[in-house]
C-alpha cells in the first residue's frame, strides 16, 4: 500500500509540474499573421480625400478587412497594408477615403487567431 501512494504522488507531482511547462511556452499564435507586417511610416500627407503616388498604392498588399476588424470597404474601393499603415482606398484611383496605423490593430489583440 505504501508503494501505491508513492506512485500516486509521483504521478500527481509529475502531472502538475508537466502542465506547468506546457502552460509556460511561448504562444506563436500570431507568428503566420504578424511576419508580412510592415514596419511603420509616418505619413502626413495620408489623408482622407489624398491620391497616393500610384508606386506607393501599387507596393501595397491587400489585407482581409475582417480579419483586422477594419470597416467594410465600399464598392470600388479595397483595404491595403502600405509602410505599415492601413489605407482604405478607391481601387481604380488610390484615392484614400480612411487610414489606419497597422501596429494598433496588432497591439491591441483584435486580430482574430
Amino acid at each position: 500500500m505504501n508503494r501505491f501512494k508513492q506512485l500516486a504522488a509521483l504521478s500527481t507531482l509529475s502531472a502538475v509540474l508537466f502542465t506547468g511547462v506546457a502552460i509556460a511556452q511561448d504562444d506563436h499564435r500570431d507568428d503566420r499573421n504578424d511576419a508580412h507586417h510592415q514596419t511603420y511610416v509616418k505619413h502626413d500627407e495620408w489623408k482622407k480625400g489624398y491620391r497616393m503616388k500610384d508606386e506607393d498604392w501599387r507596393r501595397g498588399e491587400v489585407v482581409d478587412y475582417r480579419t483586422y476588424h477594419l470597416s467594410p470597404p465600399p464598392r470600388g474601393y479595397e483595404w491595403r497594408e502600405v509602410d505599415g499603415n492601413y489605407v482604405l482606398g478607391a481601387i481604380a484611383t488610390g484615392v484614400i477615403a480612411s487610414t489606419t496605423v497597422a501596429a494598433t490593430i496588432h497591439l491591441a489583440g483584435w486580430v482574430r487567431k
